[in-house]
């Protein structure tokens, strides 16, 4: 694992998910190996957003935590991205936080009730990390996730929905969006979930 510097106090780093497989385009289990997280160095927490670290990827994570010396807060971005949630707040006896509790000065989740998901908002960064339903594509800008990917919602949402779901965003002062699932966009973010959205 490399940690990626995508501003101060802000870092982005892939790792391979385990449970990846090939699979059909536009299905359920379609989505790349590497996933996403986020590192944010939050004035009163350590924040880990949908974390992911392999057994032996430690190190980097650990000087990190061990420089700050602050308490350790892991936020999850919906509910199938626990991934290492539970092994980082053993790890360093940090705390899991979600819509309701508590959250780090300087870190917002934005609801998308609809769509199952709480993205998280650094307005200091102005960095928005995505959960599943924005993803990076290969042109280097986003796309919304495959219609296969709302069939675990409790009420029905089709791509029109999620697109109206999604729609509150653009009211946000995007610089970057740290997606789980693809390329990172790292300037123009609002012109690029404003594409996503067209």
């Amino acid at each position: 694992m490399e940690l990626r510097r995508i501003d101060q106090g802000l870092w982005r780093w892939t790792t391979p998910h385990p449970d990846w497989r090939p699979a059909e385009p536009g299905s359920v289990e379609d989505w790349d190996r590497e996933v996403g997280s986020v590192l944010v160095n939050a004035a009163d927490a350590t924040v880990l957003i949908d974390p992911l670290v392999a057994d032996d990827d430690w190190d980097d994570l650990d000087a990190q935590v061990t420089r700050w010396g602050l308490p350790v807060v892991v936020v999850t971005t919906i509910g199938w991205h626990a991934r290492s949630r539970d092994a980082v707040v053993e790890r360093w006896s940090g705390r899991a936080v979600g819509p309701g509790d508590d959250l780090p000065v300087g870190v917002e989740l934005v609801p998308v009730q609809a769509a199952g998901e709480s993205m998280v908002w650094l307005p200091a960064h102005r960095t928005l990390v995505p959960g599943d339903r924005l993803l990076g594509d290969p042109a280097g800008g986003l796309r919304t996730c495959p219609d296969s990917w709302l069939g675990s919602l409790p009420a029905p949402l089709d791509h029109a929905g999620l697109v109206l779901a999604l729609r509150p965003l653009l009211e946000l002062p995007v610089r970057r969006v740290l997606v789980s699932h693809g390329p990172p966009v790292l300037e123009d973010g609002r012109a690029a979930v404003a594409r996503a959205l067209a």
